[in-house]
């Protein structure tokens, strides 16, 4: 795992925070833990990224409640075994068992990309502790639609070479991702812990774990989460969604609307799939309002 002392003066202005490290019994997991109180703001970040997509949510909301955000093993600072099983049901379980060794009272829950499903599966295995939710540019259910860019990352062979060997997917992230330019401390904080071969495994196995329809064990996971979805209509849940996404696009905002139809949402047309870095302060707003109401 890697400490705050060994990250480049650069990244640490940009993520002034010391991770702590939970041992999952498979590697060690870096998380924040920022602020005081058995209630917390669990933010569960996606792929390529990790806890630093929310940084500026830390800062900002560390002072009134506590901030939880891990990265999961193979992701940001954690660990990357080679051997780990990189699999939905395995991202839910190492964050439960994180969230039940901080023994909290409350769970509020932000939750972008992969951060869905992970997340959500996590939270729903105890509805009870669960309070309000924020839902950034994800899924938590099976759908088709995946778009042809992602596809060519799943092809055997070619695509590890172009994920692992290229960094053909946190790279192109960085510029893809967002409508407005990241600068170059910003970009190279999403890629820091993605510097090698070694190191992008779990890039790649998001990819290929992505659920296909075909009764895998990630579509059975998956299928789970969903099926725990109809408890989120009893929470306060805030949708907040970048339209200029190639991936999760409009099709996803409006499954979700279909989902939680009395949710509040915005459908912010000029964002990108990194909604945070676009919409740095509307969303900081609204989330902060939401979370605190």
């Amino acid at each position: 795992m890697v400490t705050s002392a060994q990250l480049p003066e650069t990244l640490r202005r940009e993520y002034p925070f010391e991770p702590k490290r939970f041992e999952t019994g498979r590697g060690g997991m870096s998380y924040l833990d920022e602020g005081q109180g058995d209630t917390a703001v669990v933010m569960v970040h996606g792929n390529p990224t990790w806890s630093f997509y929310y940084r500026h949510l830390v800062l900002a909301l560390r002072g009134r409640v506590r901030c939880i955000v891990p990265d999961h093993l193979g992701c940001g600072l954690s660990d990357k075994p080679q051997d780990f099983n990189y699999t939905l049901r395995e991202h839910i379980l190492n964050l439960r068992r994180l969230l039940d060794h901080l023994n909290l009272k409350t769970i509020h829950l932000i939750v972008h990309d992969w951060g869905g499903p992970i997340g959500l599966g996590a939270a729903l295995l105890r509805p009870d502790q669960l309070g309000r939710v924020v839902i950034l540019n994800t899924a938590a259910f099976a759908d088709t639609v995946v778009p042809a860019r992602i596809r060519l990352c799943r092809v055997p062979v070619l695509g590890e070479w172009l994920v692992r060997g290229c960094n053909g997917f946190a790279w192109p992230a960085t510029w893809m991702a967002v409508t407005k330019p990241l600068s170059a401390a910003v970009k190279q904080g999403y890629l820091f812990p993605y510097d090698n071969w070694a190191n992008r495994i779990a890039t790649h196995r998001f990819v290929v774990d992505i659920p296909t329809g075909q009764g895998g064990p990630s579509d059975r996971a998956l299928a789970e989460v969903e099926q725990g979805l109809a408890l989120l209509r009893a929470k306060p849940v805030r949708i907040l969604w970048g339209g200029r996404d190639f991936c999760f696009n409009r099709h996803y905002f409006k499954r979700w609307r279909q989902t939680l139809p009395e949710a509040e949402a915005d459908y912010l047309a000029e964002a990108g799939h990194y909604v945070l870095e676009d919409a740095r302060e509307y969303c900081a707003a609204e989330i902060t309002r939401h979370l605190l109401a």
